[in-house]
């Protein structure tokens, strides 16, 4: 498999800007298939929980990698609306990643809404600047992309980190969630 197989979206609508901005040593880049050996899964530890996955799991790879790949591979096929990019260290560890999705919407002449999910830096990265890199690469995916405008939810605590990445509070969030569903795997 190529380099450019391997990634979830083409690297040209990754800002120049924002690989400058990082810290020497840091790149940023479309998710890869063999990042869940980076530690993909352990930055987003810091939002949620991700599942109880014991190393005896981890080194029966046939079933995680499967899952791994065929979900990996499902966002490859539509890449033209899931762009997941990470921040990978000098170590070749993934030390940040988020989610930006391209909502088509019938209202504004059809347009196009960019919807920002999943920021998560690792603990020992974070006052680096890395969690406002990958804001800044995210909305101009958006723009890129030809989005109307690019939106978020966050928690209260950080709605001063947003507000310094440009966004402003706009209406309300509210969520329903399926108990029943909250432990399925989908795909």
């Amino acid at each position: 498999m190529s380099i450019q197989e391997n990634l979830l979206f083409t690297p040209s609508l990754i800002s120049p800007e924002v690989q400058a901005a990082l810290p020497k040593g840091y790149t940023i880049r479309p998710l890869a298939s063999d990042d869940y050996e980076r530690g993909f899964l352990d930055v987003l530890s810091v939002l949620t929980v991700i599942g109880n996955i014991s190393k005896a799991q981890f080194l029966v790879l046939i079933k995680l990698f499967f899952f791994t790949l065929e979900r990996f591979f499902y966002l490859k096929a539509h890449n033209h609306e899931y762009f997941t990019l990470v921040i990978v260290s000098s170590e070749d560890r993934i030390v940040g990643a988020g989610t930006i999705f391209i909502e088509r919407k019938f209202i504004r002449n059809t347009g196009l809404v960019g919807h920002i999910e999943d920021i998560a830096v690792d603990k020992n990265q974070q006052g680096k600047k890395l969690g406002l890199r990958i804001i800044q690469a995210l909305k101009y995916v958006g723009a890129k992309t030809g989005c109307y405008k690019v939106i978020l939810d966050c928690s209260e605590k950080n709605v001063p980190f947003y507000e310094k990445c440009g966004f402003q509070r706009k209406e309300v969030e509210m969520a329903w969630y399926c108990s029943e569903n909250s432990t399925k795997a989908k795909l």
